[in-house]
């Protein structure tokens, strides 16, 4: 599956937020990317705001347009507010829950645990960085990769029990998704309600 793998500074100064994790080159260049950044400014028209949070969260999330607008289409056929429903799917996927236990330090390297067999949910190894974690489910490391630098420096920075609904053990590894987050917990700064706008036309 193809992925953006393009500069990611850019993508956070599109943005003005970093996206990608913290940034010292959005700390230096507060503005947009390219030779008009700093002087740019144009009136967006309401399509353009929804288009640009709906990339926001794509990149954010690390999901390609299919697999979002899939997302979506799974989130509205549910019962109960779509837009949170959306962000609870996103936070649900195992990728996401990995960086947010402090397995590692950002989502791309989460991806590439899972893809590479690192990761072990309920004692079954997982290397599809999309799947759904369900309430009670336990993610751990697996044995042969809880040495790994990348993972030792990752837990070593981060920071403890920092989500709600998560439950994280550093010296065992082990992580517990205990319930899907209410909307108001989740950290990321996405107004999923222009989301909803732009697809639901």
């Amino acid at each position: 599956m193809a992925r953006y793998t393009g500069p990611k500074q850019k993508k956070a100064r599109r943005f003005k937020e970093p996206i990608f994790g913290p940034s010292k080159a959005l700390e230096r260049k507060p503005y947009g990317p390219g030779e008009h950044g700093r002087s740019r400014f144009t009136r967006k028209s309401e399509y353009a705001i929804q288009l640009d949070e709906k990339q926001k969260a794509k990149y954010t999330y690390g999901l390609l347009e299919r697999q979002f607008r899939n997302l979506y289409e799974k989130a509205n056929s549910k019962e109960g507010v779509t837009g949170e429903i959306l962000l609870q799917l996103l936070e649900a996927r195992l990728d996401n829950s990995v960086f947010r236990f402090g397995f590692a330090r950002t989502r791309r390297q989460a991806r590439q645990l899972v893809s590479h067999r690192h990761i072990v949910v309920n004692g079954q190894i997982v290397n599809i960085p999309s799947y759904q974690l369900k309430p009670g489910d336990v993610v751990t490391i697996r044995p042969k990769s809880s040495n790994l630098d990348v993972i030792k420096e990752s837990l070593e920075t981060s920071p403890k029990n920092k989500y709600s609904w998560l439950e994280i053990d550093k010296k065992s590894k082990t992580g517990k998704f205990l319930n899907y987050p209410e909307m108001e917990n989740i950290p990321e700064n996405i107004n999923v309600q222009l989301i909803i706008e732009l697809y639901s036309k």
